[in-house]
């Protein structure tokens, strides 16, 4: 793959609308393109491809940036969710905010919570937290991992927080689940 120019990495950079007709560039992380002046966060420049046209990008897989727009296009709100959501159930673990999501998915906060909530009937913070917690109950009854272990594994640092929070989904608390549904021990990791 050949560098990027100095100079279209420093539009990047500076997010300068005067190389808009220029180029677009995709991040490869992602999957999105934008325009040089998108005000999305920098990207690493190892993952970052250039494109003369947004047919390119696309052409390579690429999705237009719910932020900037490029060449006008916009992806469907239900593929865009989808995107989130299938980021949300690989990242689970990580430390996960609106705000980050947003900046994730190339839109803002307000816009994420808002649409998520009509798309998938619940915002995004309740989406992430049924996702640790389903993650949880496969870890309590596959695993021997104590209580604290689960919850630093399903992205819940916070043990007390953690066991409020699944009490508050399952009616029950951690090891009172463990003890109801029985664990098999093994080697779940």
């Amino acid at each position: 793959m050949k560098p990027i120019p100095i100079e279209y990495w420093k539009a990047i950079v500076e997010n300068d609308a005067s190389y808009d007709d220029t180029f677009f560039y995709g991040v490869k992380t992602t999957g999105i393109f934008c325009r040089p002046s998108c005000k999305s966060r920098v990207p690493n420049i190892k993952n970052v491809r250039i494109f003369k046209n947004a047919k390119l990008a696309q052409s390579e897989n690429f999705r237009p940036c719910k932020r900037c727009k490029p060449n006008g296009l916009s992806l469907p709100d239900e593929e865009w969710i989808q995107q989130i959501i299938e980021w949300v159930n690989q990242h689970y673990q990580d430390q996960l905010t609106l705000e980050n999501l947003a900046e994730i998915s190339h839109g803002s906060p307000y816009h994420l919570q808002r649409t998520f909530k009509r798309i998938k009937g619940m915002s995004p913070l309740e989406y992430i937290q049924q996702v640790r917690i389903s993650h949880a109950i496969h870890y309590l009854v596959n695993s021997d991992k104590s209580v604290t272990e689960i919850g630093m594994a399903v992205g819940l640092m916070n043990s007390a927080y953690f066991v409020t929070l699944f009490k508050k989904k399952t009616n029950c608390t951690p090891t009172e689940y463990r003890k109801k549904h029985g664990s098999k021990g093994g080697n779940y990791s």
